[in-house]
């Protein structure tokens, strides 16, 4: 079989491809050039870029590098910096992975005649009565079926993961193996286009003015000090906040950018049972879920699934079985079946309420 794979110049994507040659697969690497600026930290590096190519020499298979540099800043860059604006916390991987990842290399795959695209992802697609389902990978710590979230059946009968099934443990003694330099080299934590030496702050003021905001108490209406970029804040944070008098901690409720105001309160005062979605972002796996269906709703790459009923009256949401702390506007909320909790079934953008 004929298959593309993406390589990052990490250890699972380097790691599946050599698998997928020793199990006969016809297999060609491709790297996706997509930062055009300074990096120094996540998958957009030009070591990254490097290592990926070595990797492929090793190998003994051809290696291209796409570039969408400017599709990158157009669905990734361009809406990160608006959703900040907006004093809301998008998530740029999710969408990377959604527009560009699962998007355009999907396009390029299938016009170069490839069967199959693979990835190093830690999710695993299963196959039953002829429909492909997104499953969790089984190192529940590197599990990253949430970034996936959004990917539908067309697009997972086209996946492969080859190290879905593996621990991360696991896949550096197979990097080593197979005699890849990337065997032992790190995992990326950061965002790709912000520098970790300087962080969002800076990157986000070569970008837009940053405003400064009160930190008042949403209910006693008490300033509790102020904030010189109230872009940064997000719902649901503590750090930076500073406690009421009577001592108790507060957390960010909300961001309001306009009037310069962030609600904080105690944690019982922020708590929410419920949480709107962003209709036009809203993706099944396979057939549309009902009004009234129950779910496991996760709204972080490594929270813990919340039961949740799905609602569609007046706008999709999701109604929680008990009460949580909030979600920022703009963060992805995954959906998994509630009797198999490995599977998802769908995911949308929080939208604001």
């Amino acid at each position: 079989m004929k298959v593309l794979v993406a390589m990052s110049g990490g250890v699972d994507s380097s790691v599946a491809a050599g698998l997928l040659i020793e199990q006969g697969h016809e297999v060609v690497g491709a790297t996706l050039k997509l930062w055009g600026g300074v990096s120094d930290s996540g998958c957009c590096s030009v070591s990254d870029v490097d290592d990926a190519r070595r990797v492929a020499q090793v190998l003994g298979i051809d290696h291209h590098v796409f570039n969408y540099t400017d599709e990158f800043e157009k669905h990734v860059v361009e809406p990160f910096v608006a959703g900040h604006a907006a004093g809301q916390s998008p998530n740029p991987c999710i969408e990377c992975n959604r527009f560009l990842k699962f998007g355009l290399l999907f396009e390029r795959a299938k016009r170069l005649g490839f069967e199959k695209v693979a990835t190093g992802h830690h999710a695993q697609v299963v196959e039953r009565d002829g429909k492909h389902f997104l499953v969790r990978g089984e190192d529940n710590q590197k599990d990253q079926s949430y970034v996936l979230g959004y990917l539908t059946e067309e697009e997972l009968s086209m996946l492969l993961l080859p190290i879905g099934h593996m621990n991360k443990t696991a896949v550096r003694v197979e990097g080593e193996r197979l005699g890849l330099r990337t065997w032992d080299k790190p995992d990326s934590q950061d965002v790709c286009f912000i520098e970790a030496s300087k962080g969002r702050e800076v990157f986000l003021r070569s970008r837009i003015p940053v405003t400064s905001a009160k930190i008042v108490d949403r209910t006693t209406g008490e300033v509790l000090g102020e904030t010189d970029t109230a872009e940064l804040m997000t719902v649901g944070q503590r750090r930076g906040v500073l406690p009421g008098r009577d001592g108790e901690k507060r957390y960010v409720a909300k961001v309001d950018i306009a009037s310069q105001r962030v609600e904080v309160g105690t944690l019982d005062q922020i708590l929410i049972s419920r949480i709107a979605l962003d209709a036009s972002s809203l993706t099944f796996s396979h057939a549309e879920l009902r009004d009234g269906a129950t779910v496991l709703a996760q709204w972080s790459a490594h929270g813990i699934p919340k039961r949740a009923t799905l609602r569609n009256e007046n706008g999709w949401f999701i109604e929680l079985h008990e009460p949580a702390r909030p979600v920022a506007v703009g963060q992805s909320v995954v959906l998994y079946r509630e009797s198999e909790p490995t599977i998802v079934e769908g995911a949308a953008i929080v939208a604001p309420s």
